[in-house]
């Protein structure tokens, strides 16, 4: 919690300033209050502020980065003393808007919260944005132009602008954003905490879990890629499990065998077939006169079912969807992907996820076995499944960081482990990976549902605040919508 001399300086508009005993002396972190980007419900009290640390911590004395965080301050006069903290994934996502609804949430009956805006991101001082990405993507589609190449040019250019901008990029990694985190924790005198992760944030978590874990009480993990895992070397295998899962939920389900039936082997069969096959449809920009002609392939008509496959609020609906692109159906779904694409700047700040994709994924990621994927399923052969990759990488040019971020955490702190079993992209058998190094682990897998879906769902709420109240407690889900294994 915020002590009362940190209040007279917010209400005086002074600089927030605390010092106290680090691991590494020569730099002295600051809290700088702010204005608040978002606020929460006006029944609990929001404060803003700034955490200001080295952007390199091996250069204590160098250029300083400032990081936006939200404190919410729980109604209940008898709350506990061991806040919650969330920080989003990604990488490169921003963690302060879910604050506006955060009056929602059981835990905060009983516990404070804290938004935390990782470096490089949207909030964050630098923001490590590329904004010339998005643009570069949609002049790709509009001149029919190769996408992989323009997007190279495009990511030279915007590490060019930053690195003129005076910015590190090899600084914005795991370990520091861990540190980052730890940093927090100790300017604001808090002895207990609680960790909320989230896809890319799991595995951020646990890098916590491994570097400053004398202060850890608990930890939700909600989809986690744990960051000693390659993800590129095991992909296609994810996408396709998930797949499969939708598959076997209609032999199990539908009534409908002449739509639905035997659609495994239909899908893999006209996907395989499609190949180098492109199609074309005619396509009307949002203000523009003329429709322009669009070239797509079996990479997009993927990209779309998988976009689908990450989405709880759309996942009921990619069987009929499957049906109709195989149908021959595709341009209203496909007008919809291409309004993604011309219609948004993308929800990620791609700096910020090159830096640290780069050093901590790519760098460790073997391109034989990446390749190798592409001939056992050849039906999803060329899906670009991330917009990382090692040329991008060979373009962006950051240090690997220490190979210890690719070994197991073992730990003994209490940690919730959430799943879908639809997840394209971080698998339940991640969670078993996880759970094998965390013996007072305890892991959900939440059926007919796909990413994050534990803080995504009213019971997956619930259960955070049952897991909170008590971590060494079992946890006893419905065992229908939520099963405990």
């Amino acid at each position: 919690m915020f002590k009362s001399t940190i209040l007279i300086l917010v209400l005086t508009c002074f600089v927030w300033r605390v010092s106290y005993a680090q691991p590494n002396p020569g730099y002295t972190p600051k809290i700088e209050p702010c204005d608040c980007i978002f606020k929460a419900d006006s029944s609990l009290k929001t404060r803003c502020a700034y955490l200001i640390v080295p952007e390199n911590r091996s250069k204590p004395k160098g250029k300083t980065i400032k990081l936006p965080f939200i404190y919410v301050e729980s109604s209940n006069p008898n709350k506990h003393k061991d806040p919650v903290l969330y920080t989003a994934g990604g990488p490169g996502a921003s963690s302060l808007r879910g604050v506006r609804f955060i009056n929602r949430r059981a835990f905060m009956q009983d516990r404070d919260y804290i938004a935390f805006e990782q470096r490089g991101t949207t909030y964050a001082q630098p923001c490590l944005s590329c904004d010339n990405l998005a643009e570069a993507k949609k002049e790709a589609y509009r001149k029919n132009l190769p996408l992989d190449s323009v997007t190279l040019q495009a990511v030279k250019a915007c590490r060019k602008k930053l690195i003129a901008e005076g910015n590190d990029l090899s600084a914005y990694n795991t370990i520091e954003n861990a540190a980052d985190i730890e940093d927090l924790r100790r300017a604001l005198k808090i002895d207990s905490i609680n960790l909320i992760g989230i896809s890319y944030s799991g595995g951020l978590m646990m890098t916590v879990m491994r570097n400053f874990p004398q202060h850890v009480r608990a930890v939700i993990l909600d989809s986690a890629l744990p960051g000693f895992v390659n993800y590129e070397e095991d992909a296609l295998f994810s996408i396709n499990e998930a797949f499969n899962r939708i598959f076997s939920n209609c032999e199990r389900d539908s009534t409908n065998t002449a739509l639905y039936g035997n659609m495994k082997q239909r899908f893999q069969q006209y996907f395989s077939s499609v190949g180098e096959k492109v199609f074309t449809l005619k396509y009307l920009e949002k203000g523009g006169k003329d429709s322009i002609s669009i070239k797509y392939g079996r990479n997009e008509l993927l990209d779309l079912l998988v976009n689908i496959l990450q989405d709880n609020g759309s996942l009921k609906q990619l069987p009929y969807i499957i049906n109709q692109v195989m149908a021959g159906s595709q341009t209203p779904y496909m007008k919809r992907y291409l309004d993604d694409i011309f219609n948004s700047g993308g929800s990620n700040t791609m700096g910020m996820r090159y830096s640290m994709y780069c050093s901590e994924q790519i760098y460790f990621a073997d391109q034989h076995l990446i390749d190798q994927q592409n001939t056992i399923f050849p039906y999803l052969a060329g899906l670009r499944f991330n917009n990382v990759d090692h040329p991008i990488c060979s373009c962006w040019d950051v240090k690997p960081v220490d190979k210890v971020v690719k070994t197991p955490v073992y730990s003994n702190i209490p940690v919730l482990l959430a799943s879908g079993d639809t997840d394209p992209y971080c698998r339940p058998f991640y969670n078993d990976v996880i759970h094998h190094f965390m013996p007072n682990s305890q892991r959900l897998l939440f059926t007919d549902k796909t990413h994050a879906p534990i803080l995504n769902t009213r019971v997956g709420d619930e259960l955070i605040g049952v897991f909170l109240n008590n971590p060494m407690k079992k946890v006893v889900p419905d065992g229908k919508m939520v099963v405990a294994y």
